[in-house]
């Protein structure tokens, strides 16, 4: 039987608050049934187990984060676009880290439909577009943004920048650097 107030949208962004407080290895099923005030058991109708709960986590994430990427991005192009792009993508990571952490692990398609993840990746590839990069090219870019991003975002919450060079100076050069390489992208590589 459910338990009177409990769902699985409401389990699951609890979990994700609390990956956001304590990091995404703190989430257990058993510190999201204590928030509720419940035993374990109580929240296994509305989760399969911790591996559920941490897919739901990512997907939640990966909808909130299209939903901020989409606007960000509507109606720029190049420069503008890939820094409202990044920017994006680094204020997301830095005010909700279990939440983002919780989007890097891999989650298999048949186990659930990630349209939050979809739809960010096609945010990535419209952003693309607009350096005129064809395939596989467009792919090679978005590997690239995306490890770029992430190492940085990475880097920059663990505290591995100890250099006393301002972080932000030092993001604005890195997508300096990457809007010069998409810019000229053939040209580079076909050197």
């Amino acid at each position: 039987m459910r338990r009177a107030g409990l769902t699985a949208d409401l389990v699951t962004r609890a979990a994700a608050d609390l990956a956001d407080e304590v990091g995404l290895a703190g989430v257990t099923v058993s510190a999201v049934a204590r928030h509720f005030g419940v035993k374990d058991a109580s929240l296994y109708s509305h989760v399969r187990g911790l591996s559920d709960l941490r897919v739901r986590i990512a997907l939640l994430a990966a909808t909130e984060f299209a939903d901020l990427l989409a606007p960000a991005v509507a109606g720029r192009s190049g420069r503008d676009a890939l820094v409202a792009f990044a920017d994006t993508y680094r204020d997301y990571a830095r005010a909700h880290p279990g939440r983002y952490a919780a989007m890097q692990q891999p989650i298999d398609p048949a186990v659930s439909a990630p349209a939050g993840s979809l739809r960010g990746i096609e945010l990535i590839y419209g952003m693309l577009r607009g350096y005129g990069l064809d395939e596989p090219d467009t792919t090679d870019a978005v590997r690239l943004l995306r490890s770029t991003l992430h190492g940085f975002v990475d880097l920059e919450c663990r505290g591995g920048f100890n250099d006393p060079r301002d972080t932000e100076a030092s993001w604005r050069r890195v997508l300096a650097a990457l809007d010069v390489l998409l810019t000229h992208w053939r040209e580079a590589l076909s050197a």
